[in-house]
């Protein structure tokens, strides 16, 4: 099984709606974990609007990077720049890819508007994550 790291600033949102996706879509062939530059806390929004798709990540916390500098990767994702610039070399044969998603967490506006970007990059990262699973 390939071991997939999803990596993101906070560990809140994009990378943990990743890691629920990516189990979701092609858990059998893959093990997924996300991490953080630092870890905060997952948003009750992800977690919102990943139920709305059946997919439960209301058990998940939010981790540190350096809870796995010593763990080999075939696959280190970052889905916002700030940890593409700060991601750390990891060791054996990770391959490195970088996708860029807007930050849902600093969505503005009203309760339904702040769920509607939470969705639009949950769709935007589902579906990258799709391909990917398709050609790896």
């Amino acid at each position: 099984m390939k071991r997939v790291l999803i990596l993101c600033t906070g560990n809140s949102a994009r990378s943990q709606m990743a890691e629920g996706l990516l189990r979701d879509i092609a858990g059998d062939r893959f093990e997924v974990e996300s991490a953080g530059t630092i870890a905060s806390f997952v948003r009750p929004q992800a977690i919102a609007a990943m139920a709305e798709i059946g997919i439960d990540i209301s058990g998940h916390r939010s981790k540190c990077l350096d809870e796995f500098l010593n763990t080999e990767f075939d696959y280190v994702i970052t889905v916002c720049d700030n940890a593409n610039e700060t991601c750390p070399v990891f060791p054996g044969a990770a391959k490195r890819i970088h996708w860029s998603f807007d930050d849902p967490a600093e969505a503005t506006g009203s309760e339904d508007q702040v769920a509607a970007v939470f969705r639009r990059v949950r769709d935007e990262i589902a579906r990258r994550l799709r391909t990917f699973a398709a050609e790896n």
